[in-house]
């Protein structure tokens, strides 16, 4: 890597770092009881450091009350973490799709994955299954996102080939259907006012009472899907020049599909399983990214993680506190954030297109 490319990435890090180590501080600190954040460090402390040594060098928690260790670590931190986990899973996946498909303007729902992935938490909703526990709603949303991904490419594959453009109109119309059903769904159960809005809500997207249990169901498969990402990086970057060059370069062009599409679907359905349904973020993040950085995808994968985990944090910070006490569903807040930077990518390919 060039020595501009390497101050770039620097800067870029120098920056990212420590904004996102304030957001999540000021997430924590922020709400109905607000927190110092030498209270939130010292509760962090207490709850990992053995009790010994914090005595040895003469760490006072005796004013730390049971109820500020409640909402800091029970409360909170998790939810923040959920937050960060998810947005560096989503856009970890924008950036493999969009280096997939070569297109800036594709996200991980164009292969019908994320709303594969909102029906199985439907259906854990209208059964009844999700109010026994909450193992079901995620769980049954990652079974959908893999059958969502299983059925595209049944669909899209003759010969053992898979075009891009037939697994991109396979998505397209399994997302299609996929999120009629899941419309009927809601429409049958609108009897039954409590399952019908927790149905909308949790489509809306939402990190409310999120707890440790959503945070150890997610974070295992996004660090598996990011690391596998990492590991078909050069891939990635010889099928952004075409496929026939890639197969020319030694690339299992089918095989390397395959396992990046299957990372995506993995990546999509850990992340919608306990956040709901949360657009943009795999478009905007990586899109950015790309510009700060340059199209290589061993800096453009974690740089993606990182800054979907700040994008994610700070939106679902201000769902908590634009209008409180009501929160807005998360979904809203990265929609308004996406929607004008979207339609600022289609008015720049337009132009692009047109000269």
């Amino acid at each position: 890597m060039i020595p501009g490319g390497r101050l770039r990435i620097g800067l870029f890090y120098g920056v990212l770092v420590p904004a996102l180590m304030v957001a999540a501080l000021i997430a924590v600190g922020i709400g109905s009881t607000p927190l110092s954040w030498q209270t939130i460090l010292r509760v962090c402390a207490i709850k990992m450091l053995p009790q010994q040594w914090l005595a040895a060098i003469g760490f006072d928690f005796s004013d730390i009350s049971a109820t500020d260790q409640l909402v800091v670590w029970i409360i909170r931190i998790p939810r923040v973490l959920v937050a960060a986990v998810v947005g560096a899973g989503l856009g970890t996946a924008g950036a493999i799709m969009q280096g997939l498909f070569r297109n800036p303007l594709a996200e991980p729902g164009l292969m019908g994955i994320g709303p594969g992935a909102a029906l199985g938490g439907v259906l854990a909703f209208v059964t009844g299954w999700g109010a026994k526990s909450v193992l079901p709603v995620p769980m049954l949303a990652m079974a959908g996102a893999m059958a969502a991904l299983i059925l595209v490419y049944a669909m899209s594959t003759r010969g053992g080939v898979t075009p891009m453009s037939t697994l991109l109109l396979a998505g397209v119309a399994t997302g299609s259907f996929v999120s009629a059903f899941t419309s009927l769904l809601l429409t049958l159960n609108v009897a039954n006012w409590q399952v019908a809005q927790e149905v909308l809500f949790w489509m809306m997207g939402g990190l409310d009472s999120r707890t440790w249990t959503h945070f150890w169901l997610c974070a295992p498969f996004v660090g598996v899907g990011l690391c596998s990402g990492l590991y078909s990086a050069r891939d990635l970057d010889l099928l952004m020049q075409g496929e026939e060059t890639a197969a020319s370069l030694g690339v299992d062009v089918e095989s390397a599909k395959r396992g990046l599409a299957v990372t995506v679907a993995i990546l999509t359905g850990a992340s919608v399983a306990v956040a709901g349904m949360v657009g943009f973020v795999g478009l905007l993040v990586p899109h950015a990214v790309r510009l700060l950085l340059g199209p290589s995808h061993r800096v453009v994968l974690p740089a993606s993680a990182m800054g979907g985990a700040l994008f994610l944090i700070v939106c679902d910070l201000a769902a908590r506190t634009i209008h409180p006490p009501v929160e807005i569903r998360l979904g809203v807040i990265t929609a308004l954030c996406g929607g004008p930077f979207f339609l600022l990518l289609l008015l720049r390919h337009y132009r692009e297109a047109s000269l």
